[in-house]
């Protein structure tokens, strides 16, 4: 393979000690953590699917297929080859080969960073059968995961609406769209076996005690002009309206860079993190539209608990059914991914949100953002708490089962 023979400095990353999950000794750990590669394809990840944006089940699946291949490109490493710049090329082969096709507009950027990680690298058998490796594994899986559902048209199939009745979900103000993520529920998963594996039990019935203090939670602190929502909750609530998907992609790049793990490990971290966030949102849909429960706003402008017309939520609602909350389902499943490969706890790192401008949060665990996030979804007006609470559970759930079967998942075809 013809490629440019300068070398490129590696930055040492400046991992920060985890405080619990830590396996290996703290020098083999910073040895290890000294390649940037898997870090520098996270941003390159990053870039492209950010400034290619589709549905977001439909960005995480972009991410499971490249990392997903770079996983197993890495995991076993042939005799006869130097074992860090054979993965190398491995993990960047593979990135790149899904990237341009899946986000081909991008394909320049892509490109640069793949010369300019193969130029690091010494030509020779390393190099050139760790490419071989990381384009054969996305071919593979690309081939594998073609017409799985997870297309933007796709995921949003119509949805036949019922006719208004206490407690089914109608289209809410003040757009009165109509549903979407109605064909994830139908989708292909990486590694559930169906799409309703964990589909939920029923939400609380309308003449539940439980139900009622939920909607006279979300009546009281949810409401637009809310006279017991404080300033910090209302904060919370801002904070966390925004994309799942965008608000996680910083704490994943901190457990990555922060990970004790060689190349193969980093990448599994990745490719899990993203395979149990796309079967998470697919078994979300599927729990969302067997049950079709309104939102809080229908509920409380016309439901029979003091109906009160005037009512408007924190913000707008999104359009489709609140059980379960998928902001809690993304959740739960980071969560159960993050905790079980980097640890519970981590240093502090900062967080900010696009729609929190000014905002700057730290955390030192995974579990506060999903505590966050079924506070923030009450507090915003848009799903009661026994939504959010059960998609955690759900989120969690799946994450469970997909690490259950990361050896069958990293295997390399």
């Amino acid at each position: 393979m013809s490629t440019r023979r300068s070398r490129t400095a590696l930055a040492v990353l400046a991992a920060a000690v985890l405080t619990g999950g830590l396996a290996a000794p703290q020098a083999a750990a910073e040895h290890r953590a000294a390649d940037t590669t898997a870090v520098e394809w996270f941003d390159v990840t990053a870039r492209a699917v950010a400034a290619a944006p589709a549905a977001q089940v439909t960005n995480s699946r972009t991410w499971a297929i490249g990392w997903l291949a770079a996983a197993r490109a890495t995991r076993a490493v042939p005799a006869g080859v130097d074992r860090a710049e054979y993965q190398r090329a491995a993990l960047a082969s593979a990135v790149h080969r899904a990237l341009t096709e899946l986000a081909p507009a991008q394909a320049t950027e892509v490109d640069e960073a793949y010369a300019a990680t193969l130029d690091a690298i010494p030509d020779g058998r390393s190099e050139d059968r760790g490419v071989a490796a990381g384009e054969r594994q996305a071919a593979l899986l690309l081939a594998e995961r073609a017409a799985d559902g997870l297309d933007p048209a796709s995921v949003n199939a119509p949805f036949a609406q019922p006719a208004a009745a206490p407690g089914v979900w109608q289209p809410t103000p003040p757009a009165y769209a109509p549903a979407t993520q109605y064909g994830n529920r139908v989708a292909r998963p990486f590694a559930l076996r169906s799409q309703s594996q964990f589909r939920l039990p029923p939400p609380p019935a309308l003449d539940s005690a439980r139900y009622a203090a939920d909607l006279a939670e979300v009546r009281a602190y949810g409401a637009a002009d809310s006279t017991v929502r404080t300033a910090a909750q209302t904060e919370t609530a801002q904070f966390w309206f925004g994309s799942s998907f965008t608000l996680y992609t910083e704490p994943l790049r901190v457990a990555l860079a922060r990970s004790p793990q060689g190349l193969a490990g980093q990448a599994r971290l990745v490719a899990l993190f993203h395979v149990a966030s796309v079967d998470t949102q697919i078994a979300t849909s599927d729990s969302k539209y067997a049950y079709t429960r309104w939102r809080p706003v229908t509920a409380i402008r016309t439901g029979a608990i003091a109906p009160d017309p005037a009512w408007s939520p924190l913000h707008a609602t999104p359009a489709h059914p609140d059980y379960p909350s998928g902001h809690g389902t993304y959740a739960g499943s980071a969560e159960g991914v993050l905790t079980a490969l980097s640890g519970a706890r981590t240093a502090p790192f900062e967080l900010t949100s696009p729609t929190a401008p000014g905002v700057t949060r730290t955390y030192t665990d995974w579990r506060r953002l999903s505590r966050e996030n079924v506070d923030a979804r009450v507090w915003s007006g848009i799903h009661t708490r026994s939504a959010d609470e059960a998609g955690i559970t759900l989120g969690r759930s799946v994450a469970g089962y997909v690490l259950q079967r990361q050896g069958e998942l990293l295997a390399a075809r």
